[in-house]
């Protein structure tokens, strides 16, 4: 027997078949899939929550200085005539970042490999690019997903079955987070 499900498909399509739908779990909390798909899919997620819940505080914090751009009123940036130029006036800021130690840096790329990159679009803007953010999924995963399932030993997902698919008569489940 096989250690995998092949899902009918080449190995770069289910490759990317099963990164978009652990993607789409761990950013939606569930999804609606068949049951051979939700199955591999189980398999991927866990591993991940497991990963962000063993590297989840593996981080300290330090404080550094950055120059943050000067805006006005309108949130546009002040700019000065210096030696006949415009140039854009810098403040410096006191900021605290969260450094990733090796092991969770490693646990980062980790991740990175298996998820695609989220980009959130608020619904009044749909269609344009103004106030779309880039989400970090493995940021998601250590700071929401991972606090939730700390006592927990595995079994981070549910599988619901749901019935027959119309079409092909498949059996739905739905894939969700506990």
């Amino acid at each position: 027997m096989a250690k995998y499900r092949k899902l009918g498909r080449t190995s770069d399509q289910r490759k990317a078949l099963l990164r978009n739908q652990v993607t789409a779990l761990l950013y939606n909390g569930k999804i609606v899939t068949t049951e051979a798909k939700a199955k591999e899919v189980r398999k991927i997620a866990e591993g991940l929550i497991a990963m962000g819940i063993k590297e989840k505080d593996n981080f300290e914090e330090v404080t550094v200085t950055a120059k943050v751009a000067r805006k006005d009123k309108d949130g546009k940036r002040v700019k000065e005539v210096v030696d006949g130029k415009r140039v854009t006036i810098y403040d410096e800021v006191e900021k605290t970042i969260k450094k990733d130690l090796p092991s969770r840096l490693h646990a980062r790329r980790q991740m990175n490999k298996v998820l695609y990159p989220v980009t959130y679009v608020p619904t009044e803007n749909k269609g344009k690019k103004k106030n779309t953010k880039k989400i970090d999924m493995a940021a998601k995963i250590f700071d929401e997903i991972a606090p939730k399932y700390v006592g927990r030993n595995g079994g981070y997902t549910r599988i619901v079955k749901i019935g027959q698919r119309k079409g092909d008569g498949a059996l739905e489940v739905l894939l969700e987070l506990v």
